[in-house]
Parts: C-alpha cells; sequence; structure tokens
C-alpha cells in the first residue's frame, strides 16, 4: 500500500519567525521556566496541545455570562447558552467538513470510539433496531463468525473498544499488520466478506505514519463493513475533511486540537446515526417518556445524554476558528518542516534509532526513537532536567512496540507553535545522554 493519497499534508508555505513568534505569543504557558529556570521546550503536543488565550478567554466568557444548562430553561441565559453550545457544533463540523447534526460530543476520543462500540453492540438487543432498513440493520448487528479488523498501529482508544465489542458479541478480532519500517502491510487479505467494522488510524500517535485512507476505505467498501477512523493526530496537523475521505464515522479528541480537556467529537453519516440505537440513555436524549418505556430524540441529541459540556464546545470553536485564521494547508507546512529537520538531526547520531518511516512525507506530527542501551524514561528525565518536555513509555500503544520489538520510546511531537530552535534545543540535551550513560565515543 502506497500513500499517494489526498490526505497528504497540501504544499504550501510555512509560517515565518515573525509569525511564528507573534503565534507563541499566544500561549502564556510557553513562556515560563522550568526545573530552575529552563525554558520550558514543549516537544509533547501529541499527549496533550497547549491552549492560545482565545481559547482561555472564550470559556471564561461563557461562564462569566452565559452559563446555563442548555435545551432546558427558558430564560435567557438558557437561549444563549443554547446558541453558543449549537453555533460550537456547527463551527466544529465546519472544521472538519461535515454539517452541525453529524456533530456529536463526547468527552475524549476515547469516549467517541466507546460510543460507537457499544452502540454497535446495542443493536443486538431485541427491539432495538425495529423500523431500520434491514440492509442496514444487517450492517450494524455482529454476532459469531463476524470479524472486526483494526490495525496494529493502534493506540488502545482504537483497539479495546473493539476488543470489547468483539467479546460482547461474539465476533473475531482481526488486524492489519505493520512492516517493519513502520507502515501498514499491503496485504489487505484480513478484511473479508466476514468483516462488519473496519477501524483504523489516520496518524499513528507513535510512528506519525500517514496512513492510505481512500485504500482502506475502498477494501472495506468492497465488502460492505463500516469504517472507523480516528482522527486524533491527523486533525491537528493537516486538513482534514471527514465527507471527502468516505469513513463512514470518525473521531478525534479536543485538547490535541488546541482545545480544552473533557471534549471530544464522534462523527457518523447521519442516516448511520439515525439507525443507531444509544449508548447512554437519560435526560435530554429522549423525544417520549412514559412508565411503561421511551423513545429517542434523533442525532446529536439521541447520543448526548444529560447536561453537555458546554463552555468546552466553545472552547474548541474557538480553537477551530484560531487555526484556520492561520491556515491548516500552512500548519502542515510547518509540521512537515520540524518532523524532516528532526529525522535529519536524529539521522546524525548513530546510537539513536528512529521508529517508524525515515521519509517526512510520510509521517505527520511525530518522532519517536530509541537510544542505545538507555531506557527512554532515562532519556526522558535528562531531557527534563533541560527544560524539555517530551513523551516517554509505550504511548498507549503496547502492541504497536512489541510489533517493533522495543519495550517502550521516546516521542517528541510538535504544534502549531512549536519552533525549530526548540528541536535544536532538544538535540542539545540529547546530546548529554551517552556521556550520562557512559556510551564512550557514541
Amino acid at each position: 500500500m502506497v500513500s499517494t493519497t489526498d490526505t497528504r499534508p497540501a504544499e504550501g508555505a510555512g509560517i515565518d519567525d515573525a509569525e511564528l513568534r507573534r503565534i507563541r505569543a499566544d500561549f502564556p504557558i510557553l513562556s515560563r521556566t522550568v526545573r530552575g529556570g529552563a525554558p520550558l521546550v514543549y516537544l509533547d503536543s501529541g499527549a496533550t496541545s497547549q491552549k492560545p488565550r482565545c481559547v482561555l478567554d472564550a470559556e471564561r466568557d461563557y461562564y462569566e455570562n452565559h452559563n446555563a444548562a442548555v435545551h432546558r430553561g427558558a430564560h435567557q441565559l438558557a437561549e444563549e447558552a443554547t446558541d453558543a453550545f449549537e453555533s460550537a457544533r456547527a463551527r466544529i463540523g465546519q472544521f472538519v467538513g461535515v454539517p452541525a447534526r453529524e456533530v456529536i460530543f463526547t468527552r475524549n476520543g476515547t469516549e467517541a470510539f466507546n460510543l460507537l462500540a457499544y452502540a454497535l453492540s446495542n443493536a443486538n438487543a431485541p427491539g432495538a433496531l425495529d423500523g431500520v432498513d434491514p440492509q442496514l440493520a444487517e450492517r450494524f448487528t455482529l454476532g459469531p463468525g463476524d470479524e472486526i479488523c483494526v490495525t496494529e498501529m493502534e493506540h488502545h482508544a482504537n483497539l479495546v473498544p473493539w476488543q470489547e465489542l468483539a467479546r460482547r458479541t461474539g465476533a473475531s478480532l482481526r488486524w492489519i499488520a505493520l512492516t517493519p519500517e513502520g507502515q501498514l502491510s499491503q496485504d489487505l487479505s484480513v478484511i473479508t466478506e466476514r468483516t462488519k467494522v473496519l477501524a483504523f488510524t489516520h496518524v499513528s500517535n507513535v510512528l506519525g505514519t500517514l496512513n492510505d485512507v481512500p485504500t482502506l476505505v475502498a477494501a472495506a467498501r468492497k465488502v460492505g463493513a463500516l469504517t472507523v477512523l480516528d482522527a486524533c493526530q491527523s486533525v491537528p496537523h493537516i486538513p482534514v475533511d471527514f465527507t471527502q475521505l468516505g469513513v463512514d464515522f470518525a473521531a478525534f479528541t479536543g485538547h490535541k486540537v488546541l482545545g480544552p480537556s473533557g471534549i471530544g467529537v464522534l462523527w457518523g453519516r447521519y442516516e448511520l446515526l439515525e439507525a443507531l440505537p444509544p449508548y447512554v440513555t437519560g435526560g435530554s436524549m429522549i423525544e417520549l417518556v412514559r412508565m411503561e418505556g421511551s423513545t429517542f430524540a434523533p442525532p446529536p441529541q439521541r447520543f448526548e445524554a444529560g447536561v453537555p459540556m458546554t463552555a468546552q464546545a466553545v472552547g474548541l470553536a474557538a480553537a477551530c476558528d484560531y487555526l484556520d485564521a492561520i491556515g491548516m494547508d500552512r500548519v502542515a507546512a510547518h509540521d512537515r518542516s520540524l518532523v524532516a529537520y528532526t529525522l535529519e538531526q536524529l539521522a546524525q547520531r548513530p546510537w539513536v534509532s528512529v521508529l517508524g518511516p525515515t521519509d517526512p512525507q510520510r509521517r505527520v506530527g511525530a518522532v519517536s526513537f530509541t537510544v542505545d542501551g538507555v531506557h527512554p524514561h532515562d532519556v526522558g528525565q535528562v531531557l527534563d532536567d533541560s527544560g524539555v518536555a517530551v513523551r516517554t513509555g509505550h504511548h498507549c500503544a503496547w502492541p504497536l512496540h512489541r510489533c517493533l520489538r522495543v519495550p517502550s520510546s521516546t516521542r517528541v511531537s510538535f504544534a502549531v507553535y512549536s519552533t525549530q530552535e526548540e528541536i535544536d534545543l532538544f538535540i542539545k540535551a540529547l546530546d548529554r545522554v551517552p556521556a550520562i550513560f557512559g556510551m564512550g565515543a557514541a
């Protein structure tokens, strides 16, 4: 399978030094020092991004001036809160190329995948699909003999929910293998007539590998399988349009897109959402309630029981405004230049082994590596002593690390505010590792 795909970052001008300084000034936390006065070098945006002042202001303004329970009450504040919430839904949908009514708010990406997996298992309940087109109902119901397909590079959020769906329904879990170079195998024979769901990541959170969405979608469509895209690591870095990608469902989390914690998005084609049974039931998601039973509201409210995370939605919409003002094509070009520079610097150090593709055109947002004979946690501590914040461990992707035959790794990851100078400081700190751990002339 090749990566000649329209999901690759678009060519275009990046972000020049003057604009980058202005961008960094929008992020108050980037001006702080750590570890006895070292300037903060934040290279852990793959775990969570920092937040620009406009996002912080949007949340504060909501709480100071408009806070109320949405879709409840007839007073002015309730109306303002509802308008803010639904406007945010429309804005976030626009950011990823989908209509508002197909955007479901969740707490994070993990909950989005769980929502979908549980809704699919609920489809097996008696009467859950009454009135649903039989062909569509057949696509939703899973049982023994059916298969769910994932990839070997999934992080746990897009793996464990599918393992559990398989356990609950009796279906089998299969996966697309990984090549030694950290790319998906071109052999897609694991996708068969028995495959009901194909769930895969757009960009690996460990390797930064950009997957070929059109090829995977075509393979799934050929056998009638539902496609689920994990876009947690792509939406922050490259232009993403879920409709154009052709998937059936997709999810991402707000806190990696310069937005607040506590909000994620599950997107699905409306005709599919309309047929799916709910996951969590209770207030706000109902149409009619009697003591004998209830009927449920149409999407997206059907999947948003209880009072939702309104301030977080408003904050995430502000983050979308911020990124769109810069331009996602330019964000992507900036990201690509940082990845290329990092790979170039690490390649000059023979005691470092980079995981995944060495071609920066095949990567997005992150570079993971190991240092010969030194545990990643020790590498991370040396970097932290110099004020460089990175991620160490298995990055919620144990199976992927086992496949690569490494117990864990060190990951640097970027956002729109990251700079080449920060990479130089990271490399300078990394060069202390051989001497500290007695690696001789390394």
